[in-house]
């Protein structure tokens, strides 16, 4: 299917979405939230539709999460995944996420996929009317996380990545954490001295990818061709499928990608980093192999005013040791500057998923922090992947003077999925 053809056909479904024209399935229609309730609230008379997309062992825990966990405020009237080819009705169970995400009477939709097709449904779902929740980690590299973001914006739904980091945060209100936000956040001091160590717990060898093996028919209940997606269409191997997905570049990004955003997404917030990312990269790893996520000593990425994180895996070479940790203290900062810091009002508690959807603003994980979290991980592996020192440039989100190194920022796709 040449691009130009393939794009006037998702043109067309997502047309079809918008406007309701019959689909052939069985749909039900329902007064719209903003005629009920207004453009900001919804009435707490109705039960919000959600449509779970992947339905793996995630899958499970978004669905006791998420929708059933959520006070009863939302009914799952939809279950995709591409397991399901043999059982599909086109009434409760898919194995085509599309078809899910044309119903008009679906309002969320619950992305538990692996990561290659977490940007690209995210952003069908929200051009197509759904407010979208998605697992972690946002995106299979950079550029699909930029798409996220501004789908996001464009369309003016809500965003929210499954990771709850902040949300845990946000329960305990921890005063020496809101104090290093507001210092941070404060714009006050120039040069960080924080140097934040995550050492262990990055599940290095368990999700690493085999880097020989046979290849053999898929099950006839798997659609192989839709699981792969984007990424390019390897024979059928079945390390490939389900969690030890993790292993291969194709779908995710090793242990780091599986357990960082995780981590760093707090972290990030708490340093006040929600709209950049680091400048610097710095791995010590073996050769990396190009299919297959393998071993990896540590990573030290730096930010402009010189705060370090460091991602340290202990399971390959030596531990890391080029600096110590360090963190940041109001005397760090002049009497006039700790001052203006007392003054400063305490940040906003986190805005869960259900508060936004009702609220019609922004969850605390929004599409911008998720994506700049994801982002770390991304630079990290890139790193890992080449081998080598890296300069980022967070405005235009571009690896300086390495062009291979680039590549790996926005990555092809296969034919016909898009950004």
């Amino acid at each position: 299917m040449n691009r130009r053809k393939s794009a006037v056909t998702r043109r067309r479904f997502l047309q079809r979405s918008a406007t309701g024209i019959a689909t052939g399935m069985a749909t039900v229609t329902i007064v719209p939230r903003n005629v009920l309730g207004g453009p900001a609230e919804v009435p707490p008379s109705e039960t919000l539709t959600a449509g779970l997309i992947g339905c793996g062992g995630q899958g499970g825990e978004d669905l006791r999460s998420y929708i059933t966990g959520a006070g009863g405020q939302f009914t799952l009237a939809a279950r995709c995944d591409v397991k399901f080819r043999n059982v599909a009705d086109n009434r409760k169970i898919y194995s085509d996420f599309r078809r899910v995400i044309e119903r008009r009477d679906i309002d969320v939709i619950s992305v538990a996929t692996h990561p290659g097709w977490h940007s690209l449904i995210s952003i069908a779902a929200m051009e197509a009317g759904k407010d979208v929740l998605c697992e972690k980690p946002m995106s299979r590299f950079i550029a699909e996380g930029r798409a996220v973001v501004e789908a996001e914006r464009r369309f003016g739904r809500i965003f929210q990545l499954g990771t709850g980091g902040r949300f845990s945060i946000g329960k305990r209100w921890d005063a020496n954490t809101i104090l290093t936000h507001k210092i941070m956040a404060s714009g006050l001091l120039k040069q960080c001295p924080v140097v934040h160590i995550k050492r262990g717990g990055l599940k290095v060898r368990e999700w690493s990818g085999q880097v020989k093996y046979g290849s053999a028919p898929a099950p006839p209940s798997l659609d192989w061709d839709l699981y792969c997606g984007a990424a390019p269409l390897r024979p059928f191997h079945r390390h490939r499928l389900g969690g030890t997905h993790r292993g291969y570049w194709d779908y995710e990004g090793g242990g780091l990608a599986d357990m960082g955003q995780h981590h760093f997404d707090p972290i990030q917030w708490t340093y006040a980093k929600d709209h950049t990312s680091p400048v610097e990269i710095l791995p010590s790893a073996p050769p990396a192999h190009p299919e297959a996520c393998a071993m990896w000593g540590w990573v030290e990425l730096r930010y402009a005013d010189g705060l370090t994180f460091v991602m340290d895996s202990g399971e390959w070479g030596q531990r890391y040791s080029r600096r110590q940790p360090r963190d940041v203290s109001l005397g760090d900062l002049s009497p006039a500057d700790q001052d203006k810091v007392r003054r400063m009002p305490d940040p906003q508690r986190p805005r869960s998923f259900v508060e936004a959807v009702k609220t019609r603003k922004k969850s605390a994980n929004h599409a911008e922090p998720s994506h700049r979290s994801a982002t770390i991980l991304h630079l990290a592996n890139i790193a890992i992947r080449t081998g080598r020192r890296i300069e980022y440039d967070p405005v235009k989100e571009q690896i300086i003077g390495d062009p291979e190194a680039n590549r790996l920022v926005n990555q092809p796709t296969r034919a016909p999925w898009r950004l």
